[in-house]
């Protein structure tokens, strides 16, 4: 008989995990050490707490010291682990690491290739006639006078749910959807989370995950939220989305395969488009398409939108929305192709916006929020992983003639995978 693993106390001295391997202890240690030079990098920590307290007792590592560290690491890697999952995961990952301790000493790459190295694919270039082609179609979809946006803006000041009717809604969602995430991937036991309503973020809504399978979900309300949105949102960082899916990879990889490299969750490396892809495309699954209206008009109701008030108006504005899906999600793409322009090209900060307001059809309160994600130090690389890894996770559970999407999907919220091993998968 196997003797059970050795567990130790975690962060927050509550819980208790397995004890880390050589492997995992060193590539925490490298992931937290890059942190203190890279604030945020480290997206959640729910590991041995003496590992933590060790580095945070510690003097600076040197940014040379860190790119030693790496590519020792690296070597042991591919030396020492024979589950091939693992050495492809670590190894993908200590890449991005390498080009951030790069960057910390003075040699940053370029911009793509910085974003190729942490994404493990390289962002791609947008025509703007893509856009225009998706605005025409939302030409056609929103009635009134004006342009694009404008019609646009004027639509979702129609569907913004008030703040004080926010945290009520997204409850109920939340309740919705887990119920269908029991049903369909089935819940970690003793998972649970928790929603908060915030102000002055750069992003919209994030997952804080806690470890002992527990999330805090803060939506952002510097801009208005919308109805349509907030289906979206709450799919995203609850169920099937991050929550779900970091819930059953803790459950799975750290406290059942003891590979506790799992435990801490990193910004701008190869897992991040995975996870939001995950997140992105589960959204479909949360609220197929043909039955988001149903979902709307009730949604309505709750959040007391005055068209509530009036049963066929509510039933045709929630199918234009749902119609509307598509060609926005397409000028979403906006962002991508504005921060290479930024960042890659040198445009300025005033030529990015405008891009966004002409091109992307945003309003000029929604651009320069957009913009500010792109400009913040760790999103700027982290835009990509979005849109990229909405398409790749949707082309690998989509592939073949009938694909089983439920199965698929609920594989990889449970595996650990690189973009690499997908994309190879596909060609």
């Amino acid at each position: 008989m196997t003797p059970a693993p050795q567990r130790v106390s975690a962060v927050g001295g509550t819980r208790t995990v397995p004890a880390p391997d050589p492997i995992a202890t060193d590539y925490l240690l490298l992931g937290l050490r890059l942190d203190q030079h890279m604030p945020g990098l480290v997206d959640a920590y729910y590991g041995p707490a003496d590992t933590k307290a060790r580095v945070d007792v510690e003097q600076l590592r040197a940014p040379s010291r860190l790119r030693e560290d790496v590519a020792s690491l690296a070597d042991r890697v591919a030396r020492e682990i024979d589950e091939q999952d693992r050495k492809e995961w670590l190894t993908a990952q200590l890449h991005a690491l390498d080009a951030h301790a790069l960057a910390l000493a003075g040699e940053p790459l370029p911009y793509r290739e910085y974003v190729e190295r942490c994404m493990g694919f390289a962002p791609r270039r947008y025509d703007a006639a893509v856009f225009d082609a998706a605005a025409s179609a939302i030409d056609a979809l929103l009635p009134g006078k004006g342009s694009v946006a404008e019609r646009l803006e004027a639509w979702d000041h129609q569907l913004e749910v008030p703040v004080d009717r926010l945290p009520s809604a997204a409850e109920w969602l939340v309740e919705r959807f887990r119920e269908r995430a029991r049903r369909d991937f089935g819940l970690p036991e003793g998972e649970s989370l928790r929603v908060a309503i915030v102000r002055d973020q750069p992003w919209i809504a994030y997952n804080w995950y806690e470890g002992g399978r527990r999330s805090r979900i803060d939506i952002n309300v510097d801009l208005p939220v919308t109805a349509p949105d907030l289906v979206v949102t709450v799919a995203h960082e609850t169920y099937p989305g991050h929550h779900l899916e970091l819930s059953w990879k803790e459950t799975d990889l750290v406290d059942r395969r003891h590979q506790l490299e799992s435990s801490m969750l990193l910004t701008n490396t190869p897992e991040g488009p995975v996870s939001e892809g995950l997140a992105r495309y589960g959204t479909r699954l949360a609220s197929p398409l043909e039955e988001r209206a149903d979902l709307l008009v009730e949604l309505f109701e709750r959040a007391d939108l005055a068209v509530a008030a009036d049963r066929p108006a509510a039933r045709e504005m929630a199918e234009r929305a749902v119609a509307l899906v598509a060609p926005r999600d397409i000028l979403d793409a906006a962002v991508d192709e504005a921060a290479l322009r930024r960042h890659a090209d040198g445009r300025s900060h005033k030529e990015a916006l405008t891009y966004l307001r002409k091109v992307g059809r945003f309003s000029e309160e929604v651009a320069a929020k957009r913009l500010e994600f792109i400009e913040d130090p760790l999103s700027r690389l982290y835009v990509f992983a979005y849109e990229e890894g909405e398409q790749l996770i949707a082309r690998w559970v989509e592939t073949g003639e009938a694909p089983d999407r439920v199965g698929r999907f609920g594989r990889l919220l449970r595996e650990r995978v690189t973009p690499g091993r997908l994309r190879a998968s596909l060609d």
